[in-house]
Order: C-alpha cells, then sequence, then structure tokens
C-alpha cells in the first residue's frame, strides 16, 4: 500500500496568534538590540529560536499511513504507531497541546492507555485509508 499523506487542518486564530507573538518578539529584541541590552548574536538566536520553530511546526505538521503504520510528525516531535494497535478514534475539541493546528481532532487512543489529538484537513478520507490500513493490518 502506497504512503499516503495528510496535512493538519488549520485554525487561521492559532496563524494570527503565532504571528502576533512573533512580532512581539521582533520589537522587543530589536529595541533590546537598539540599546545594547541583548548582544547581536543573543537577538539573533532569539529571533531564529521564537520563528523558526513555530514555522517548523507548522509547515511539517502531518500524518502520513503507510505499511500499517500511522506516522505522525509535527517540527522536531514523532508518534509512530501500529494501526492494529489503535483502540479507539473519536471527535474532539478538547484544546491541549498535540500535533494539530486546529481544534477540529481526532483523538486516536492506542496501546496501554496512550493517546495523541490530530487534525487532518480531510477527516473524513482520513478515516477512510485508516480504515483501509486497519483491515489490511489484521
Amino acid at each position: 500500500m502506497p504512503t499516503e499523506t495528510f496535512r493538519s487542518k488549520v485554525d487561521r486564530w492559532l496563524v494570527l496568534i503565532l504571528a502576533a507573538s512573533a512580532l512581539l518578539v521582533l520589537v522587543g529584541v530589536g529595541a533590546a538590540a537598539r540599546t545594547g541590552e541583548m548582544s547581536l548574536a543573543g537577538a539573533a538566536a532569539t529571533v531564529l529560536v521564537a520563528a523558526g520553530i513555530p514555522v517548523w511546526i507548522f509547515t511539517t505538521t502531518r500524518y502520513d499511513l503507510s505499511g500499517g503504520t500511522l506516522l505522525v510528525r509535527s517540527g522536531p516531535f514523532r508518534w509512530s504507531i501500529p494501526v492494529a494497535d489503535i483502540k479507539s478514534i473519536t471527535p474532539t475539541n478538547n484544546p491541549l497541546s498535540s500535533p494539530a493546528l486546529s481544534l477540529d481532532r481526532l483523538r486516536i487512543e492506542y496501546g496501554q492507555g496512550r493517546a495523541v489529538m490530530i487534525s487532518p484537513n480531510d477527516k473524513d478520507a482520513f478515516l477512510r485509508v485508516l480504515e483501509t490500513h486497519r483491515r489490511a493490518a489484521v
């Protein structure tokens, strides 16, 4: 079965909050660098982290189904879940931290009491493909 990739749905409010936060960091770091309160190297490192990590997460959050495995990726984080270990999938709007860029989420329970929340852009297609992989894994 070929790998099928599903990007995360993205809520606009989240983009606005992260953009505003990055702008505030840039303004603060710029002011600190101009007044000499922060070195140029420190300012560059702060900007790199403050802007780099959110961009990394936004550009890499996805869900790959391949060879009986659901691979969840988001920035530096990875979850590898055998589809045969999935116990339940339920819709949720839980705001807790997760590899999801939207509150329109699916909670996937798997293994021994483990769970992850994801937000595939096309939930119906994701669930159909996941079910195909689950049947093939049995």
